[in-house]
């Protein structure tokens, strides 16, 4: 089974955090929460704000493409790279991934889940 890799994260993972057996079927940002790594995702993960972008460091590649949706809102978010993505819109292939999570939204408050 494939892994995830996250960078540190000052706030959210100061130490970073490999997590193992990550199943194909369950969101990037699902994943993280369920992970202890609290990640913003203010519209709830229906692709309607931008606070759970990540930047694919390695592994963009094996994804599915982003659909339009994705796209309109990535151009939005804050630090935009071109491995940017909404994880949760973001399914794990058959590649390893390395993520970094920036270290600012535009979400002026943070919510409480």
């Amino acid at each position: 089974m494939r892994k995830i890799t996250v960078l540190p994260h000052e706030e959210l993972c100061p130490e970073g955090k490999v997590i193992e057996n990550v199943p194909s079927d369950v969101s990037l940002c699902q994943i993280l929460l369920d992970n202890g790594i609290e990640m913003e995702h203010a519209c709830e993960m229906v692709c309607a704000c931008t606070t759970c972008h990540v930047i694919v460091k390695e592994g963009y590649d094996s994804l599915e493409d982003a659909t339009d949706d994705e796209e309109d809102m990535l151009d939005k978010a804050w630090g935009l790279t071109l491995e940017s993505r909404l994880s949760c819109q973001t399914f794990v292939q058959d590649e390893d991934l390395v993520i970094e999570i920036p270290k600012y939204t535009i979400n002026l408050a943070k919510e409480n889940h």
